[in-house]
């Protein structure tokens, strides 16, 4: 959603400063109801049952905190965005989180959630990780990157950090869900590292711009990155980590569990351990068996190399193995390798892009910006199909997302 700014978006947007997330009492009113006429009944006080008015008093309470439509729009203006159920980046997977699912997003950052987190792994651990940690966190961050993964995690110090690092290292794309708003530079120390994932990648919360990190909203946050993962890896995780939170999420989501083991007397892979003994959790040593364990009939064939060679390659070697593999590749599988945002795409001829991706390309302003309802009436193409081809073009390195809209890709 870009520059303007229609009810239903609205009233979402207004929800999040209301409520705070996973409130399944709202959620179960959204549903229901829809968020239109939510807010207008609490704004008028008129929901009937005593559980439901006391939570409207509680809602009520940040009435004064809601702002205008144009103030909304104007966040959308600056590089934000707010997506929601229905949406074309609207990952269809937040649905598992039932009443608890977000009532809208929001974004900043150039990837397209939706189509990044399809092939995705979360990746989390301790914020006072160790070296082993941070090393274990960065590889495997790195090489499954490299073979178009996308690279989930919370933003913090430590293993989240590393496996960002990781990721960028590798141009690949990752995902920073935060607990804050996504103009927040929480933790400060990370302001470069969040700008340099909304460059390459996305940011995602579901509290409002300006709005703060509390300890709770951190266990909150968490249950949203087991959700948009296909699968969560949890690198080192004391026995009260935050780390084990995400991990119970994705556990009781039915996504896929593993955990990276240490020492047996290191602290900080007790709750490794734990996943794997009491929660039927997979081990995982290499990116590998990582891609191995997620991919429903196994590994790519990218993946399937020497464990060794996918264990002792940096970032830069994981990729330009990648740039090589693709010589012989068809036009359609380079173009699917553009998707994944790794370095491969920048071996990807504009010739070479698929009919619809191309048309989209063509649609698209060198100058200014353009939403992409007018770049779909320009295309001749849905809106769901313009919404997917601007996430191949960008990360493939055609396209860009400015305050417009999007536009060709400035050299």
């Amino acid at each position: 959603m870009t520059g303007f700014l229609d009810a239903e978006s609205y009233a979402r947007a207004a929800l999040t400063y209301l409520a705070e997330p996973g409130d399944v009492r709202l959620g179960a009113l959204i549903r229901t109801r829809g968020a239109r006429q939510v807010l207008d009944a609490i704004k008028a006080g008129d929901i009937a049952g005593a559980a439901a008015q006391r939570a409207m008093e509680r809602w009520r309470v940040r009435l004064e905190s809601i702002p205008s439509a144009e103030e909304v729009a104007g966040f959308c203006q600056s590089g934000i965005r707010l997506i929601h159920p229905g949406d074309p980046e609207w990952p269809g997977q937040l649905a598992d989180l039932g009443d608890a699912q977000p009532y809208a997003l929001w974004l900043r950052g150039i990837a397209d959630l939706r189509f990044n987190c399809l092939r995705s792994v979360a990746i989390v651990g301790s914020r006072a990780a160790t070296a082993y940690g941070s090393y274990v966190a960065s590889e495997v961050a790195a090489s499954v990157a490299a073979r178009g993964w996308t690279v989930i995690s919370g933003g913090a110090y430590g293993v989240d950090a590393a496996a960002h690092r990781g990721a960028l290292g590798a141009d690949g794309v990752t995902v920073a869900v935060l607990a804050c708003g996504v103009d927040m530079p929480y933790p400060a120390g990370h302001r470069d590292l969040l700008d340099a994932i909304a460059a390459q990648g996305v940011i995602v919360s579901e509290w409002p711009p300006g709005w703060n990190a509390t300890r709770l909203r951190f266990l909150v946050r968490n249950r949203v990155i087991a959700a948009l993962a296909t699968g969560t890896l949890v690198v080192e995780a004391g026995r009260r980590s935050g780390a084990l939170n995400s991990a119970r999420h994705a556990r009781d989501l039915n996504r896929r569990l593993m955990a990276v083991p240490g020492p047996v007397t290191s602290d900080l892979s007790a709750g490794c351990h734990h996943i794997i003994r009491e929660w039927q959790g997979v081990l995982v040593t290499s990116a590998a068996e990582v891609i191995e364990h997620l991919s429903p009939l196994g590994a790519p064939q990218e993946a399937r190399e020497p464990a060794g060679a996918a264990e002792s390659a940096g970032a830069g070697e994981s990729a330009g193995a990648g740039e090589s593999a693709g010589a012989g590749e068809s036009a359609g599988a380079r173009e699917g390798r553009a998707r994944t945002g790794s370095r491969a795409a920048a071996v990807i001829d504009r010739d070479e892009l698929a009919p619809e991706t191309a048309a989209v390309l063509d649609a698209l302003p060198a100058r200014g910006g353009m939403g992409p309802a007018r770049v779909a009436v320009r295309a001749g193409l849905d809106l769901r199909t313009v919404m997917r081809c601007l996430g191949v073009l960008a990360a493939g390195g055609f396209a860009e997302r400015c305050d417009a809209g999007w536009r060709l890709r400035r050299t």
